[in-house]
């Protein structure tokens, strides 16, 4: 028996070589390195109780006109109908009485609190790109920039969905929409690795990206609604948090994958590496940037997906973040 099975060993040593030589179980390895499923659900439960608050704070303090622009395109992107919907819509609505409780001041420290998310953003690219901890931006900074940045997507998007998305002009503003969302997602992690990365080697992370959430998305108009009357049904007002908090785990798990396609891509020496930097010889890497910290010493195995092979001596970056 033994014999049996170091033959068939010998003869799949080969395929199993070729296999791991291809771009796709590269990209999986790195996942399994940043622990994908683990970054993914941290990222959406950072989202629920971080960026979601502060979307709902700075649109209270917008024109009447662009608070709806915004309130319409998240409730289309979170596929929202019926009461989950009017749920949604009610914390967007008082907006006089947001103001009131939070103030100018609280609405400064808005943009202290969302940092709670742009760090553990932050955290996933740099750990996809392998960046050393350094001088990067002010945490603060980057939330605050990010935060203004998406408000203002959701805001032009609402408005352009009113007058695009009909008919035959509904092609027009899914091609827009798509355009605006990968532009986010090139500038935000530009941002948050310190501009240490080329933005040309950063396209396909934002076209990945921005091409995964418009998917997850238009599914979402399928799922969700069911999801929310079910959960509302069942757990009432906490129903509809569940079902946000299941949505923001789906969206976050498709930018951490992305996250860590795209430095793979950038840095694969075939004809797809040279494509993305330009020439066989250019780096991903910007000008004088740091070299960035060499691959695991060991292979990562699955149970790193769910962040199960971490060490009793490792640092707790959800509390602690050397970088920020």
């Amino acid at each position: 028996m033994r014999a049996e099975m170091t033959a068939w060993r010998t003869r799949l040593d080969p395929i199993r070589e070729r296999i791991e030589q291809t771009i796709l179980f590269r990209i999986w390895e790195r996942l399994l390195e940043n622990e994908f499923l683990d970054r993914g659900v941290a990222l959406g439960a950072k989202a629920f109780v971080s960026l979601f608050p502060s979307v709902i704070v700075v649109a209270a303090f917008t024109p009447s006109s662009v608070r709806d622009s915004i309130i319409t395109t998240l409730t289309h992107r979170l596929g929202l109908s019926g009461d989950g919907l009017t749920t949604v819509k009610a914390a967007f609505a008082k907006s006089g009485d947001t103001k009131r409780a939070t103030g100018v001041v609280g609405l400064l420290f808005t943009f202290f609190y969302i940092s709670s998310f742009t760090t553990a953003l932050r955290r996933v690219y740099t750990r996809a790109w392998r960046r050393p901890s350094g001088r990067f931006a002010s945490g603060y900074a980057v939330g605050a920039g990010f935060l203004v940045g998406l408000a203002a997507y959701f805001a032009l998007i609402g408005g352009l969905r009113s007058v695009l998305a009909k008919g035959p002009a509904t092609a027009l503003f899914i091609v827009v929409a798509w355009i605006a969302a990968a532009g986010v997602w090139l500038l935000a992690p530009w941002m948050m690795l310190g501009r240490q990365v080329r933005p040309r080697a950063l396209i396909p992370s934002a076209v990945l990206t921005a091409t995964g959430l418009l998917l997850f998305t238009a599914s979402s108009s399928v799922w969700m609604p069911r999801t929310v009357a079910e959960n509302q049904h069942q757990f009432g007002f906490f129903g509809v948090a569940l079902s946000l908090v299941t949505w923001l785990t789906g969206a976050a798990t498709v930018i951490v994958v992305s996250a860590c396609a795209a430095p793979v891509l950038a840095e694969d020496p075939g004809r797809m590496g040279r494509m993305i930097r330009g020439s066989a010889s250019s780096s991903a890497l910007a000008a004088g940037a740091e070299a960035s910290t060499p691959a695991p010493s060991s292979a990562p195995k699955l149970s790193s997906a769910f962040g199960l092979s971490r060490g009793e001596d490792d640092d707790d970056d959800d509390i602690r973040d050397p970088s920020a």
